[in-house]
């Protein structure tokens, strides 16, 4: 790998790609030269990086022919076309999307988890689901030290995790209702604003949907664990920004509300903020724009034998994509 690798960023002008150019620059990564790749309709647009304006180029086929390591996060369908012509063209792809997470020839990595297999790639290299990687971040170092049998978590996810159009819908219902307007949706199948929705992504035939089904089937890959089980709820919630976590999870081995929190104050990427006579505990209004997932409400699990209740909230477009896929280029370098 070229010591200043030429990046490209597929998606540049979304949500998570202009996170992506943030991210590149704020933690220095060495590019040598940035290239941005949108849609035809995103082509001419100038985004900022290092105190000048690169200019978005058209997505096509032979994009990658210069590229070193490309960012991808424009889509699934984007991913499965563009990716193979990528790494074909001996690029490597960090790929955002669902697209390639559980193929066996693709690792599905958290850097601070299972660094280990970037070096088992074969082209492309995924990044999770993310509420998997911020529940992940707090479950994975007390898996280490107990061995997790399963969980019951319910999510509280940001509607920036559905894109930039749902923020303006949320804004813009808020507006609505304060002015005494009708409300008006195109995003969400329900008026999102002063409301929760228990719907993120399609229902399956088993009642569950396909992003309550990553957590347990990401997470079985992700920490190497093939009997890991997970029931998950996921709720969109009228936040901007950062997912929330409620986890209940139950170990092989006895576990204390002291264990627990040694194991948290020593996990890399994760701050423990657990202090409730204090009214301090994790908020995505806290956790917004931050690298660092944080953890708190921890308590004995009263339903559960070996039982842990805790709470974990982090920034999606950081920990949950963006900051994620960059420390796997990071990962690449070494």
């Amino acid at each position: 790998m070229n010591k200043n690798p030429r990046v490209a960023v597929v998606g540049a002008t979304g949500a998570v790609g202009i996170e992506m150019i943030k991210t590149l620059e704020k933690r220095n990564f060495p590019v040598g030269k940035l290239i941005l790749l949108a849609s035809a309709r995103s082509t001419g647009k100038k985004l900022p990086f290092r105190g000048t304006e690169v200019t978005v180029t058209e997505l096509k086929a032979d994009s990658f022919k210069d590229v070193d390591i490309a960012l991808f996060s424009a889509g699934g369908s984007i991913s499965k076309e563009f990716a193979p012509l990528a790494a074909k063209a001996g690029c490597v792809v960090v790929d955002n999307s669902s697209a390639f997470r559980m193929d066996d020839n693709v690792p599905l990595v958290v850097p601070e988890i299972n660094p280990d297999d970037v070096k088992k790639h074969k082209g492309i290299i995924a990044n999770p689901n993310c509420t998997t990687a911020i529940t992940l971040m707090a479950l994975y170092p007390l898996h280490k030290a107990f061995n997790v049998k399963r969980i019951f978590a319910s999510s509280y996810q940001a509607v920036s995790g559905t894109g930039a159009k749902a923020i303006e819908e949320l804004k813009r219902q808020v507006d609505e209702i304060v002015a005494g307007k009708p409300v008006t949706k195109d995003v969400y199948p329900h008026q999102i604003a002063f409301n929760v929705l228990p719907h993120v992504d399609s229902f399956l035939p088993n009642g569950y949907t396909k992003e309550e089904m990553k957590m347990e089937n990401e997470g079985r890959k992700i920490m190497h664990h093939p009997g890991f089980h997970a029931s998950v709820t996921c709720v969109r919630v009228p936040v901007y920004r950062s997912h929330s976590v409620s986890v209940n999870a139950e170990f092989e081995k006895p576990i204390s509300v002291d264990a627990a929190r040694a194991v948290f104050k020593s996990a890399p990427g994760l701050d423990l903020v657990d202090e409730p006579e204090n009214k301090k505990y994790p908020m995505p209004l806290f956790t917004s724009e931050k690298y660092n997932c944080e953890v708190g409400r921890i308590r004995k699990d009263c339903a559960l034998d070996n039982g842990l209740a805790f709470w974990v909230s982090g920034d999606q477009l950081l920990k949950g994509a963006a900051l994620n896929a960059v420390q796997i280029a990071e990962e690449l370098l070494k």
